[in-house]
């Protein structure tokens, strides 16, 4: 068992019911995580052993563990001579690191070793290998294309720490990131008797706060990233990548003869990658901030909003916004307030409902 919390105003399925997001279900080794339709996370945390392949892969980082902060592990990790990443010396498990978390260390320290000497051995490799393999390859084609030497290794180490050497299972070393400091604080004491239940916790969308759900943040993964990225060289000239090859950022377009202009994918968007102005007339996308959660996706009806093939590397040094699409705006003649109007309408949308619903009570057609 371990401890896992869910910042439920965080995950991409308390901003919509049509959130599709189940990436920490699938990865989960130990099948604590369940979601049911339309709902968030549930955990068990008696089951959970704290891989933290859940939380690496969340794309708005909203699962934590309790006692490993990989912030925390990026800059102690970043100062270290050391490049050897071990789930036996540093960390939980490698799946903990997302891609971008990858790039960023390759880049400051001039290439970064996985250790994979354990995954052979270990009881949950059948989920985590194969993300830590992915994210490496991912991770390696992006520094590739920035015509970067730095390399993210995969290598057959084996590091061994003596004092858990003579521990006979994997979930009994993620145990120790919990038993180690349990009886410390009042807090941790009661936290570990929560976590002892073994049973899922379920977290409801109707005891959200709606201010903490509409705020808009960057994950701590793309900050770690964007300071990388600022002490790099700049590559003489950016490469266009295959967009099917990144996992965290895309490049969007956009249909203005389908889009209603509803407003729904900016006032969703997490990360405020997509934008627009006090009046609603125009949609801006921001590359950089993209998460890549499928949001806008996910809500958009009429799937005017699409996922571009490619995406162009000069957005990781020289970010921009691009804009997606205008509109026409025109005042109502009704309640002379400003709306997009999309095909010359006259009538905001409210006032034309209103229009319709009194034409349908007088029987007129």
């Amino acid at each position: 068992m371990a401890g896992l919390s869910l910042n439920s105003a965080s995950c991409v399925r308390s901003v919509s019911k049509f959130g599709e997001c189940r990436l920490c279900e699938m990865i989960c080794p130990v099948e604590a995580i369940e979601i049911a339709s339309e709902s968030l996370p549930a955990i068990n945390l008696f089951s959970c052993v704290g891989c933290g392949g859940c939380a690496g892969i969340c794309p708005t980082e909203a699962l934590i563990l309790d006692n490993f902060n990989v912030t925390e592990f990026f800059f102690a990790f970043a100062s270290e001579a050391e490049s050897l990443v071990s789930c036996q010396k540093n960390l939980p498990c490698i799946a903990a690191l997302n891609v971008e978390h990858l790039i960023a260390l390759a880049s400051l320290k001039n290439g970064v070793a996985l250790d994979m000497g354990h995954c052979e051995t270990c009881s949950i490799a059948f989920t985590c290998k194969g993300q830590i393999e992915k994210n490496a390859h991912e991770a390696n084609y992006i520094l590739e294309a920035m015509f970067s030497s730095a390399r993210v290794l995969m290598q057959d180490v084996a590091y061994e720490d003596e004092r858990i050497a003579s521990r006979s299972s994997r979930r009994d070393f993620f145990q120790t990131f919990t038993l180690q400091q349990a009886l410390k604080a009042k807090k941790e004491f009661d936290r570990n008797i929560e976590i002892a239940t073994d049973e899922f916790q379920e977290h409801s969308i109707h005891d959200l706060n709606i201010a903490s759900v509409r705020r808009k943040e960057l994950t701590n993964k793309r900050k770690l990233l964007f300071t990388a990225l600022k002490r790099a060289a700049k590559p003489e000239m950016y490469h266009v990548v295959d967009a099917d090859a990144l996992s965290f950022t895309s490049q969007k377009l956009l249909d203005p003869s389908t889009c209603t202009a509803c407003q729904m994918c900016y006032r969703i968007c997490p990360s405020g990658a997509l934008s627009s102005d006090v009046k609603n007339s125009k949609i801006d996308f921001d590359p950089f901030l993209c998460l890549r959660c499928h949001l806008c996706h996910d809500v958009c009806e009429s799937n005017a909003i699409q996922m571009s093939p490619t995406y162009n590397i000069k957005e990781f040094f020289e970010p921009t916004a691009q804009n997606l699409v205008c509109f026409d705006l025109k005042n109502c003649h009704e309640c002379g307030l400003s709306f997009s109007s999309l095909q010359g309408e006259t009538l905001c949308r409210r006032c034309q409902i209103e229009e319709d619903e009194a034409k349908a009570l007088w029987g007129i057609g």
